[in-house]
């Protein structure tokens, strides 16, 4: 006979377990805003990186070909202006604000809600009732904590440091602040490393309990916020699990992990771009082209965790045609998992389907962000294939692995030992790609 010991730790970790995938978006917004202020940032404090991400930015398949921008703030004190530059000749931005379940509430830039005219946009919290003054696009978010992260386009002929110097013409502060707006205070954390994976263990759990305690809860997610008090997080209550709770939230963390890298080690061939090819698109969006996940019968929970379990900060839709498209290597080309520890390479077609550039970058498998090694190199594209190695009909093979094949350093990416997950992106997209009369050759296992 089981005793009430064995149930108490049977419910907490069930309900650990599945409270985990529910909330993965939630808990990675949390996360990252935890990681922001350990920086000595503040609500309103603009991060922005004067040069492309290194394995330093520890964050979710980022990319190492255009600056980041990232920001927080908090409604509840009162509407947060955000001030758009206008794209043009000196730069551009894009990318999106999102709420506290990372659902975007705002895409920025030509094609968001600026138009890339500049504007000055006015966030509001689920209870603002007043008047929205004028000259404001107005944007109500259902949650209190917000934050953005843009990325900068550098115009042509423009230097770095000058797409760097038009990033800082944003300005981020509270409504009461408008009449005479405070310094925008800039942090660049480039040299600093910027801990935003979120943490299988137990401490995820603690995360959950800062914003599921402090945000509105949707109808949609009361039955979930009751289960949560058996682990407790209740609102008003502090947060103090015991030890069975503690080793049951603890092996739920390491068991979810597992459980969604298996997922993603067992795709149904439905997820892949090609029918013959081992690629498959780093957004997975729910049926609506969104990725709420939420239908009139259901939400999708292991839909959506598997959406954010390699991928953040989204866009709204997803359209037929987006202008960078993403595809993921699952698997060389025999169809086997890429391994740790194994040299794999790929030829780059001479005519690759892209009106701006490509880019091959190189993630580690657990953590889905890049991997440190002793160049730091993350990433090749089409900038540097100059400096490459060329075959004769004008492509480049590149290879990924933990050493660099004789004579070929300038056409490989490290590895460091860890399980790849290497990532094509395309930078306007031609449409052979999305016809898929292109298709990208796989990966070859070369040792």
């Amino acid at each position: 006979m089981r005793s009430n010991g064995d149930f108490d730790y049977q419910i907490k970790y069930q309900r650990a377990f599945e409270t985990l995938l529910w909330s993965l978006p939630r808990v990675g917004i949390q996360h990252g805003r935890a990681a922001t202020l350990a920086l000595g940032a503040r609500d309103n404090d603009i991060l922005a990186l004067s040069a492309p991400a290194t394995p330093k930015f520890e964050t979710i398949t980022p990319n190492s070909s255009t600056n980041y921008i990232v920001a927080y703030t908090d409604l509840k004190p009162g509407p947060v202006v955000l001030e758009i530059p206008a794209a043009g000749p000196d730069g551009s931005l894009y990318g999106q604000v999102v709420d506290a379940w990372q659902m975007a509430i705002a895409d920025v830039g030509p094609s968001g809600v600026d138009g890339g005219k500049g504007a000055k946009i006015l966030f509001t919290g689920p209870d603002f009732s007043g008047a929205v003054p004028p000259g404001y696009i107005h944007v109500k978010s259902p949650n209190y904590r917000i934050m953005f992260a843009f990325r900068t386009v550098r115009a042509p002929g423009k230097t770095a440091a000058e797409a760097y110097a038009y990033t800082k013409r944003l300005r981020m502060y509270y409504l009461s602040q408008a009449a005479s707006p405070p310094t925008q205070r800039f942090l660049d954390p480039v040299n600093e490393r910027y801990p935003t994976f979120p943490p299988y263990d137990e401490t995820y759990f603690k995360y959950l309990y800062d914003t599921f305690t402090y945000e509105p809860v949707a109808s949609q997610d009361k039955v979930m916020m009751g289960l949560l008090a058996s682990l407790g997080i209740e609102r008003g209550k502090p947060y103090n699990p015991d030890d069975v709770t503690k080793r049951a939230m603890r092996q739920a963390a390491i068991d979810a992990w597992y459980y969604l890298q298996d997922r993603f080690d067992h795709l149904p061939r439905s997820y892949y771009f090609w029918s013959n090819r081992q690629y498959v698109p780093l957004l997975l969006p729910d049926r609506n082209r969104g990725f709420s996940y939420e239908y009139p019968d259901q939400v999708d929970i292991d839909g959506r965790a598997l959406a954010f379990f390699w991928c953040t900060l989204v866009p709204a839709q997803i359209s037929d045609r987006p202008a960078v498209y993403y595809l993921m290597a699952m698997a060389d080309n025999e169809g086997h998992p890429l391994e740790a520890g194994r040299t794999y390479r790929v030829t780059v077609p001479a005519k690759m389907p892209v009106k701006q550039f490509w880019a091959l970058s190189m993630y580690d498998r657990a953590t889905m962000g890049f991997i440190y090694t002793q160049s730091m190199r993350t990433t090749l594209d089409s900038y540097g294939v100059d400096k490459m190695k060329k075959n004769a009909d004008g492509s480049v093979t590149i290879y990924v692995g933990p050493v660099a094949p004789a004579g070929l350093e300038a056409n490989w990416i490290p590895t460091g030992g860890k399980r790849p997950l290497p990532a094509f992106r395309f930078y306007g997209p031609e449409e052979p790609l999305y016809d898929k009369t292109f298709r990208m050759p796989d990966f070859e296992r070369v040792d």
